[in-house]
């Protein structure tokens, strides 16, 4: 009870903390704790998804990488597939009620339909990191400071934005969302999240949460070096942002607040 205690006051003094962010950068979002929910440590998540009540989930390595469906409320494990061994499983996304997942070097993307079937492949150039999408475009990393847009069908790049906070690039962007009209993502190795205007790429806010990784409960296998903050999904109805890491004991869900005023605010000083 008391390391629970602990974790609970650290959260509540990180989720109560002001802007400690320098003035060469964006502002930093404040947030709240509002659930946690148990995560598999063997899955090395590289993408994560909600889709009504559902939340997916891709893990990575070499023969390893597998996708997942399991129950929002619960984390609990609906269904597995395990993908081609000579895959390493990266980032995905819900199109048109199917699967999309992308590897790291293999440039294929596979589609699967919402039982986790296989339907088809498609072929990228260049490395796969993150995915999400907006309304009309898939939305893909890379793992350098550059988001292209992608057609849905064919995947030929529409746009490309460069990302960069105050004129500072910002590289290694890895797991995406798409949240109320900005770009949420993961910085490789790195415990912020940044809020990027799909526009332009200015990153226009930061979510820092140095605070959950620092309270995390970490067992004699940890790796600190490659346990990093990865995986990123919101959820529409309930309006929280799901987080995590890869092979992290827990997810969390959070309340980010006030998130598209903070954003806009902030892109109107600039």
């Amino acid at each position: 009870m008391k390391f629970a205690s602990s974790i609970l006051l650290l959260l509540f003094i990180a989720s109560c903390a002001t802007n400690t962010a320098d003035s060469a950068s964006s502002p930093t979002l404040s947030w709240n704790l509002e659930k946690t929910l148990p995560h598999d440590t063997s899955h090395f998540t590289q993408g994560l998804e909600i889709d009504g009540d559902r939340i997916f989930e891709s893990s990575g390595r070499y023969g390893f990488s597998s996708i997942y469906e399991k129950k929002l409320a619960t984390g609990v494990v609906l269904r597995k597939r395990a993908l081609d061994r000579r895959w390493f499983a990266e980032g995905l996304t819900v199109w048109n009620s199917k699967l999309i997942v992308l590897t790291w070097r293999e440039q294929i993307a596979q589609v699967f339909d919402q039982l986790l079937q296989p339907i088809h492949r498609i072929h990228y150039e260049g490395e796969g990191w993150g995915l999400t999408h907006d309304r009309d475009h898939l939305i893909m990393s890379d793992g350098s400071a550059a988001l292209s847009f992608r057609d849905p069908a064919s995947f030929d790049v529409i746009r490309r934005v460069h990302v960069s906070d105050r004129g500072k690039s910002v590289p290694q962007l890895n797991e995406l969302e798409y949240v109320d009209g900005w770009i949420f993502a993961n910085v490789w190795k790195s415990n912020r999240i940044a809020v990027i205007a799909p526009t332009d790429g200015s990153v226009r806010a930061w979510i820092d949460l140095t605070a959950l990784h620092d309270a995390l409960p970490k067992g004699s296998l940890w790796d600190e070096s490659e346990f990093v903050l990865n995986g990123i999904a919101y959820d529409p109805h309930s309006k929280l942002l799901y987080v995590t890491g890869k092979c992290w004991p827990q997810m969390f869900a959070l309340s980010v607040a006030p998130m598209a005023e903070r954003a806009e605010t902030a892109a109107i000083q600039d």
